[in-house]
């Protein structure tokens, strides 16, 4: 991985862990807050994009509007499983077993469906990232009383969704190849729609979510873009099988950040665990 790929994805990791810690506070009904912050995004990244598209006079077919459309379908789902994944547990649960199952899962459709080969090195940094969800999950897992296992659930499968709309991106941003703000910014335009069905049968919630929220909003909207956006980038120059797991070094912030802010317990054996996976993240990154 180059240096510059590298300091884009790492950029990234640090952005996504602050943005997650500010969803992780809103009070707001949920659906509302989610299509806020897109909608926001959206506002802030498309009229880069369409700059972009009109001074740089290239041209695209029916593949922007497909592609942004599925992708959209894709970060929605992702973004209320994340969401409601902070509701029913905690954030130190939630976040690093979602950001260890995503890119475990898109390294295993990288080598078996698109015939990428990590090295061993590569293998042996997954099963660390395996090995590092276990410790921060804890035995207590499978106590029904410890919440855990709510936690886990979710977190599994919001790294489902981040696996699949990670390999959909790859695959637009570099076999169709579209510019990733663009891509972005259009898929969030088609994200703020999708949801609009939902948000008008919530409209009675829309001020007072916007009052009880609006800073975790406007920190979302400016951060996940960028966030994501840089690694769009960086996937233009760097096999998805580095990019996807070097991104989830953020799971260490995400870590210390939900024991400083939120007081979660066992904060030792969740930065523990949480270290253990990074270490998986390096040697991928390395190999």
């Amino acid at each position: 991985m180059s240096a510059a790929a590298l300091a884009m994805v790492l950029a990234a990791a640090i952005f996504h862990a602050v943005w997650n810690l500010a969803a992780k506070t809103s009070r707001g009904d949920t659906t509302v807050f989610v299509w806020l912050y897109y909608s926001l995004g959206c506002a802030l990244c498309l009229p880069v994009g369409l700059t972009y598209m009109l001074f740089s006079e290239v041209s695209y077919g029916w593949e922007l509007l497909v592609a942004s459309a599925v992708t959209a379908v894709l970060h929605v789902c992702y973004a209320m499983l994340l969401q409601t994944g902070y509701r029913r547990a905690e954030l130190g649960v939630v976040y690093p077993v979602a950001r260890g199952v995503g890119p475990m899962l898109t390294m295993v459709v990288a080598v078996c469906l698109l015939g990428e080969r990590p090295a061993p090195l590569a293998l042996v940094g997954g099963l660390a990232v395996i090995g590092g969800i276990l410790i921060v999950t804890g035995r207590r897992l499978f106590q029904r009383a410890s919440g855990l296992g709510t936690g886990l659930f979710y977190g599994a499968a919001t790294g489902a969704a981040i696996a699949t709309y990670t390999l959909w991106d790859n695959f637009s941003v570099n076999t169709l190849g579209i510019e990733p703000i663009l891509y972005f910014g259009l898929g969030g335009f088609f994200q703020a729609v999708l949801m609009l069905p939902w948000v008008v049968r919530r409209r009675t919630e829309i001020r007072r979510t916007w009052m009880l929220d609006r800073r975790p909003a406007l920190i979302i909207a400016a951060l996940s873009p960028l966030a994501y956006i840089l690694v769009l980038y960086a996937m233009t120059t760097t096999s998805v099988a580095l990019v996807a797991p070097v991104r989830e070094s953020s799971i260490i912030i995400g870590a210390l950040l939900a024991w400083w802010f939120f007081g979660e317990r066992d904060p030792v054996r969740r930065v523990a665990g949480a270290v253990v996976v990074a270490c998986g993240v390096g040697l991928i990154a390395v190999s």
